[in-house]
């Protein structure tokens, strides 16, 4: 375990304390609701660990760099772009596989896209984004960061 996860799990535990000391009875509806939304979201976690474990254990590293790397330019950041703008896969389990990703031959452009269009794109909400804010306005939010993604990560990977 490194310094920082160190410092993070001593922080969470003093909020925890913290939290219990202040009010006994909201710390502990507190802590049933984090359950239940963890044993909610952990089948797609689970599934999309798998996915991404069989995907990285049956790709070879040169037809992932192909695909993504350095050598593939703009149409593997296109790629990366749209795929992860169709898909839907939770943030938590991004970085990770935004790591996994770097280590199989992934350039920093293509991971930074990756995490950007996740965080900033969303087609699957895309129904729910028309319904709350219009149509107009949920396809020019999203078009807007669909550009803001790439030239993000075309930013990224020009300093690093």
């Amino acid at each position: 375990m490194n310094m920082a996860t160190v410092i993070i799990n001593i922080f969470a535990l003093g909020c925890l304390i913290f939290a219990f000391i202040k009010d006994r009875t909201k710390a502990r509806m507190a802590l049933m609701i984090a359950l239940k939304s963890f044993i909610r979201v952990l089948p797609n976690v689970v599934a999309i660990v798998i996915f991404i474990g069989l995907l990285l254990g049956f790709v070879p590293r040169s037809v992932i760099s192909n695909i993504v790397g350095e050598q593939a330019g703009f149409k593997g950041i296109l790629v990366v772009a749209v795929l992860e703008a169709i898909l839907y896969i939770p943030s938590l389990i991004s970085f990770p596989l935004a790591s996994s990703l770097l280590k199989s031959g992934a350039s920093v452009t293509a991971v930074a896209i990756f995490i950007t269009t996740l965080t900033m794109i969303g087609v699957v909400t895309l129904p729910l984004e028309i319904r709350e804010l219009g149509k107009k306005m949920a396809i020019l939010r999203n078009g807007m960061s669909f550009v803001i993604a790439i030239v993000i990560g075309l930013i990224m990977g020009w300093i690093l």
